[in-house]
C-alpha cells in the first residue's frame, strides 16, 4: 500500500482493484446500492476475511457469503474465511465460485509451468495460514 499511499501524495489519482470491480459490475447491470465497499486497505485474504467478519458481525441479515477468487486461490480463500468467520461465531454459509476468466487448469495444473507455480505458492500460503496466520485469525479483534 506504501507505493499507492506516495503516489497518492503526489496528486496521482488510482484506481484501486475493489473500485474496478465495482465499476464493471454497475456496468454489466449490478445497482450499484446493492454494493457494498467495506473500508480499508486489506493486503491479504486475511485482511479481508476480518474486514467482512466484522462488517457482517455488524449486520443482522446477511447469512450467505459468496467467494469469487482464481481457481489455485479458492482453497486458500475458503479455509481462511471459515476460521475467521466461525471465530467471530457467525453461522454464515460461504460458497466458491473459482473465476472462469482464469487461464488456470485445476485439472492439468501439472502441464503448464503458469500453473505449477500457482499451485505450489498457494500449497506455501496454505502451510503459512495454518502454522503462523490461523492463530492470528482466532484472536484478532
Amino acid at each position: 500500500m506504501g507505493a499507492y499511499q506516495a503516489l497518492e501524495e503526489r496528486g496521482a489519482t488510482i484506481i484501486r482493484t475493489t473500485e474496478q470491480a465495482r465499476d464493471a459490475a454497475v456496468a454489466l447491470g449490478v445497482p450499484d446500492s446493492c454494493i457494498t465497499m467495506l473500508p480499508g486497505d486489506a493486503r491479504s485474504t486475511l485482511d479481508e476475511a476480518l474486514a467482512v467478519s466484522d462488517y457482517l458481525a455488524m449486520q443482522p441479515g446477511p447469512d450467505t457469503l459468496i467467494l469469487v477468487s482464481s481457481p489455485a486461490h479458492m482453497r486458500r480463500a475458503y479455509m481462511i474465511f471459515k476460521t475467521v468467520l466461525k471465530r467471530a461465531d457467525l453461522n454464515t454459509y460461504v460458497g466458491c465460485s473459482p473465476s472462469k476468466y482464469s487461464s488456470f487448469n485445476p485439472d492439468r495444473w501439472w502441464r503448464r509451468k503458469e500453473d505449477i507455480q500457482s499451485v505450489l505458492s498457494e500449497w506455501i500460503k496454505i502451510l503459512n495460514f495454518k502454522i503462523i496466520e490461523q492463530g492470528k485469525a482466532l484472536v484478532s479483534n
